[in-house]
């Protein structure tokens, strides 16, 4: 749960969103969101153009942390993109059992 008297009477997890989007808590979220997508579009546009030569999913942030070697950072890319996914997973799945059980999560 979050800290805070105003947060504890909430009864579940989808109630929980709504309370924080009345408080006006999940603005800065939509900002950072917003931008990132509006950066994702214009990246999207300049690769149409053919000005931009990148991968899928590639927004040219944190290339310095990969191995230097080809076959390492072919294997370090197939690690992240399996690890996003089963991120979205487990967060669909947190979402889907708080919509059938009513209940907030960790669900104890």
């Amino acid at each position: 749960r979050f800290p805070g008297d105003k947060f504890q009477a909430v009864a579940n997890s989808f109630e929980a969103h709504d309370k924080m989007v009345e408080a006006g808590y999940m603005l800065p979220f939509l900002g950072a969101i917003g931008t990132f997508e509006l950066y994702s579009l214009w990246l999207l546009f300049k690769g149409w153009e053919q000005e931009v030569n990148r991968d899928a999913g590639d927004f040219f942030l944190g290339k310095q942390f990969l191995p230097k070697e080809p076959e390492k950072e072919k294997d370090m890319r197939l690690k992240e993109l399996e690890n996003g996914r089963l991120a979205m997973f487990a967060f669909s799945g947190i979402v889907t059992q708080a919509a059938i059980t009513g209940k907030t999560w960790p669900f104890f």
